[in-house]
C-alpha cells in the first residue's frame, strides 16, 4: 500500500468511528490519557485543519493562532467531515509529497508529515473505536503498513512524550496488536 492510499484508508477508518459515535459518548474516557472522545475528535480535526495550510507553503506563523479554539462547535460530526476532506483534497494534489512543509519543530518532507498523519489517524481510529464499543479492527494492509513505518521510527520517538512507553504483545501477535501495543497501546 503507498502512502497517499494508505493516508485515505486511514482516514476512512476514523471517520467510520466518528460517524459512530452516539450523543452521550462524547465524554467518555479514551486510551488517549486525559482525553475525552470530543477531545480526541478535536484533536484530528485540528491536524486536519493545518494540513492544507502548510502543504500550501504557509508556516506556522502565517498560520498563527487561527485553530487554537474549539474547532468542532455545536456539530463535531460536520466539523471533522468538512476538515477531512480539505486536508484529503490537499495531500491528493499531485506534488503533495514533493513538498517541504513548515511545523512547530521547523521543517519536515510533506511525505513525513504525511506519514506522521497517517499514523496518527489510523491510531486514533483504534482509541475511538475502543472507546465507544465500536469495531476495533482497521484495515489489515493498513496496519501492517502503519507498522512498518512505525518501527523505522520508534527509536527516535522512545524519548518523546507523544506515545507511551510500548506494551508487550504476543510474539505471533498480528501486526495491528503489534502496532497498538508499540505505541503504548493495551490491546
Amino acid at each position: 500500500m503507498d502512502l497517499i492510499q494508505a493516508h485515505g484508508v486511514a482516514m476512512t477508518e476514523f471517520d467510520r468511528r466518528v460517524r459512530e459515535i452516539a450523543p452521550d459518548q462524547w465524554v467518555l474516557g479514551t486510551p488517549c490519557r486525559e482525553w475525552s472522545v470530543r477531545d480526541l475528535v478535536g484533536h484530528l480535526v485540528y491536524e486536519q485543519l493545518w494540513a492544507p495550510e502548510l502543504l500550501a507553503g504557509c508556516t506556522v506563523a502565517q498560520v498563527g493562532d487561527r485553530f487554537d479554539h474549539d474547532n468542532l462547535g455545536g456539530d463535531p460530526l460536520v466539523s471533522w467531515v468538512v476538515a477531512a476532506a480539505a486536508a484529503r483534497e490537499a495531500w491528493l494534489e499531485p506534488d503533495a509529497l514533493t513538498k517541504s512543509v513548515s511545523v512547530s519543530s521547523g521543517t519536515l518532507d510533506a511525505e513525513e508529515y504525511c506519514w506522521q498523519m497517517t499514523t496518527d489517524l489510523a491510531v486514533h481510529a483504534w482509541d475511538l473505536a475502543r472507546s465507544i464499543g465500536a469495531e476495533e479492527r482497521i484495515d489489515p494492509e493498513l496496519a501492517s503498513t502503519v507498522l512498518a513505518y512505525v518501527e523505522r521510527n520508534i527509536e527516535e520517538w522512545s524519548e518523546s512524550p507523544l506515545f507511551d512507553s510500548p506494551v508487550p504483545v504476543a510474539k505471533d501477535a498480528d501486526d495491528q496488536t503489534r502496532l497498538i501495543g508499540l505505541l503504548g497501546r493495551k490491546p
